[in-house]
């Protein structure tokens, strides 16, 4: 009995369960019926901003020396001295006297010069006055020839120079005078220039004309050698390295220093084509000209302080870079010793560092004035130059546009058909075509709250 009164009351549990269970579900509310989402694309937009003005230009590079060259003498010889800045770091001025090697070698051959010199000066008045002695003679020599015209039977002085010299028809008469009593006229002609040069001693006035002027080369020549025995600074400079001392043998060529100029320093900096057509008359800069100098601001970071220097662009190289294809614009930075401006707005005073050679900056141009131009998120820029703009009616455009610059963030493009507040699409689509129907997501996501808004108060 006890076995059947379980078995009922379990049953009894069982037949309850079902009716109660069907109970709830008779009474349970109809889920809300919602239309199908619609195939429409959802899209992401922001607002398109207007500009003007000046675009700026930057860039970045490394701060070299505008010229840098090594210290070498141009004779052998030992250092007597070493001038106390000819160290690694140290400043030198223009002109400074920075190593000198032993004079008295060079200046013994000065003097054996000087002596040689005076020597072929004294060769060269002698030989000019034999030479005036034998014109003298060949003047006398000529004088006689007229007085044996008139007498062919007259002698000749036998010392006369001029007589030994020229042909002996010239010097003696003739053993049978012609008839008539006419001279010969081998006796009348005149000698050729050439003979009249042995006469007067003109080659040997020439050869010491030409010993004076290699005496006096030699002269010259001993004279530099000994003012090369001092090495000055060609500019003024600060020393990279020195590998000399006091007491040193040196021998031509040899390196003895390593400097830099510290007038002015450059920095190369690579610009992309678009960045480069904004600075203008770029291509149109020759370096040194100043009349035609881009403005340009070089900031380096020292710590955590920014520090900025005036420069400006002094050339570019009329070639693209093979690797980055880039324009590289050359930046010149006068009087980099001096402490630059913080930027942080404190004053810098004697605390400011300079700016040194191999530091990584920042650098500033000032670019071309454009009147308007719109600027747009990088990432609303399509292949091709293009953005995809809404217009009133939810509709996608396609606007082309021309690229001024880009940022990491934005890009600044000039198109007709841009207006201020206009929402362009940030988002990707997988299918675009001109016309096409879109969501906003802005408006989708007013309308859910609106939604949530309505069945909250209902």
């Amino acid at each position: 009995m006890s076995t059947l009164k379980s078995l009922l009351i379990a049953g009894g549990i069982l037949v309850l369960g079902v009716l109660i269970a069907a109970v709830l579900v008779s009474r349970r509310a109809e889920p809300p019926k919602q239309p199908p989402p619609p195939q429409t694309p959802l899209v992401q937009t922001t607002e398109i901003a207007l500009g003007g003005g000046t675009l700026a230009v930057g860039g970045s590079g490394t701060v070299r020396p505008r010229a840098e060259v090594a210290l070498a003498p141009q004779i052998a010889g030992r250092v007597v001295y070493v001038a106390p800045a000819l160290v690694s770091g140290g400043r030198v001025r223009q002109g400074e006297t920075l190593v000198r090697i032993d004079p008295a070698d060079y200046e013994n051959r000065v003097q054996q010069a000087q002596a040689d010199v005076e020597q072929q000066r004294v060769t060269v008045r002698q030989a000019e006055e034999e030479s005036r002695v034998a014109r003298a003679e060949y003047d006398r020599f000529q004088a006689r020839q007229q007085r044996r015209a008139a007498d062919p039977y007259a002698g000749i002085d036998g010392d006369d120079y001029a007589a030994r010299i020229v042909a002996s028809e010239a010097t003696t008469g003739p053993a049978d005078p012609p008839p008539g009593g006419e001279a010969s006229s081998s006796a009348e002609a005149p000698p050729d220039s050439a003979r009249l040069a042995l006469v007067f001693r003109e080659p040997q006035r020439q050869a010491a004309e030409a010993a004076l002027g290699r005496a006096e080369a030699a002269l010259a020549d001993a004279r530099l050698a000994l003012g090369r025995t001092s090495l000055t600074a060609p500019f003024a400079a600060v020393v990279r390295s020195e590998t000399v001392d006091r007491g040193s043998y040196v021998a031509p060529g040899q390196a003895l220093a390593q400097l830099y100029a510290s007038d002015v320093f450059e920095v190369v900096v690579p610009l992309s084509q678009d960045d480069a057509a904004l600075l203008p008359g770029l291509f149109q800069l020759r370096a040194g000209v100043a009349d035609r100098r881009i403005p340009a601001r070089v900031v380096a970071t020292y710590g955590e302080v920014r520090y900025a220097w005036d420069g400006y662009v002094d050339r570019a190289e009329s070639a693209l870079d093979e690797t980055t294809r880039t324009i590289n614009a050359v930046v010149r930075v006068p009087a980099p010793f001096r402490g630059g401006e913080r930027l942080d707005g404190a004053t810098a005073g004697s605390s400011a560092p300079p700016l040194l050679v191999g530091s990584f900056v920042d650098v500033q141009f000032q670019g071309a004035e454009v009147e308007a131009y719109a600027v747009v998120p990088r990432r609303s820029l399509r292949r091709g130059n293009e953005v995809w703009v809404i217009e009133q009616d939810s509709l996608l455009r396609i606007v082309p546009v021309r690229v001024l610059q880009q940022t990491d963030s934005d890009v600044f493009v000039v198109a007709d058909r841009l207006v201020p507040g206009q929402p362009i699409v940030t988002s990707d689509l997988q299918a675009v075509t001109d016309g096409m129907a879109v969501r906003l997501a802005s408006a989708a996501r007013q309308d859910a709250q609106t939604q949530g808004d309505a069945s909250a108060q209902e």
